[in-house]
């Protein structure tokens, strides 16, 4: 089947939520990222640096050509590129799909994210992981926050529930101090607030990756529950001086009505705060939400109480 007619396969059938929850097997965990920034931003380049370095963790990263921001889950088929890849990564006339010559496990395609991430899972992953699928998807981070209901139109969130919906567990990560700037100033400008940003998010990313991850990596066992998506947002680094600054919160998506029935925690009572409200309240409060995969909306209490066990040991109450 030709590469076209591959992705119009995709496209013209429907995406569903597997019976049964993904879960690793004994081994090394196999890792995509993914983002809707581009291929080519600091921050997707240094997280994925920062995840490869990881004993036990084989990471591959399938992105956007270009800076596919706020597309939602818009979908296309890859086509050869008009212009050239963000910050002239590649030439204009390049290939709908393709790959760092020096590299060959950065990939872009010439799409939308949630283009990219089904090409990372479905034809990337069999190629660099010994013919199996992804065991775990990082969907960014992305450069500024994605929080609340709003996030439908995210190509962050849509990314992970793109995977999810193709069976593969996913957390979205999105940082408020990153910016739109290529992976060469990793090099050229170490010491900015933005390498030093774009270096404090990678090692809480790396955190959070290695508690779902690790302690399953020798024993089939459920990363996540199936159908949900985790949405991980990060505060401004300005005044967080050390990684220990930070500490991590549950909340919800949507501010809570009078017919919110969350999981109890922190003295709550069975309403958690919305992420809006959370992140604004003085402090390096990193906000953790889970929502449905296909409705982008906050899950029920009891699915909350299972993601909620699973990232106990990083969380404090707010």
């Amino acid at each position: 089947m030709s590469f076209l007619k591959y992705f119009a396969t995709l496209l013209l059938f429907p995406l569903f939520i597997p019976a049964s929850p993904a879960k690793l097997v004994a081994g090394p965990a196999n890792i995509l990222v993914t983002n809707d920034d581009g291929w080519a931003v600091a921050q997707i380049r240094s997280e994925f640096d920062a995840l490869a370095a990881v004993d036990g963790f084989n990471v591959i990263l399938s992105c956007p050509a270009s800076n596919k921001s706020g597309t939602g889950n818009t979908t296309a088929t890859p086509t050869v590129l008009t212009d050239p890849c963000e910050f002239d990564t590649c030439p204009a006339g390049s290939p709908a799909v393709g790959f760092n010559a020096t590299d060959p496990r950065l990939n872009y395609v010439n799409a939308f994210p949630v283009d990219a991430v089904s090409f990372g899972i479905q034809t990337l992953a069999p190629k660099f992981f010994n013919g199996q699928r992804p065991d775990f998807v990082v969907s960014g981070s992305n450069v500024g926050n994605n929080l609340g209901p709003g996030i439908t139109g995210s190509g962050t969130c849509r990314a992970a529930a793109q995977a999810v919906m193709l069976g593969v567990p996913a957390v979205a990560f999105s940082g408020f101090t990153a910016s739109q700037i290529s992976y060469t100033t990793l090099e050229t400008d170490r010491t900015s607030n933005l390498t030093l940003a774009a270096l404090t998010y990678d090692t809480l990313t790396v955190r959070l990756v290695d508690l779902l991850l690790k302690p399953f990596t020798a024993h089939g066992a459920e990363i996540l529950p199936p159908g949900v998506v985790i949405n991980i947002n990060y505060p401004p680094t300005a005044n967080c001086s050390s990684v220990d600054d930070f500490q991590w919160i549950f909340t919800r998506l949507a501010p809570a009505t009078n017919a919110t029935k969350d999981v109890e925690t922190c003295g709550n009572r069975g309403v958690l705060t919305d992420e809006l409200t959370a992140i604004q309240v003085p402090g390096c409060w990193i906000t953790a939400s889970v929502y449905n995969a296909v409705t982008v909306k906050d899950v029920d209490a009891e699915t909350q109480r299972k993601v909620l066990h699973k990232l106990a040991p990083l969380l404090s109450c707010q």
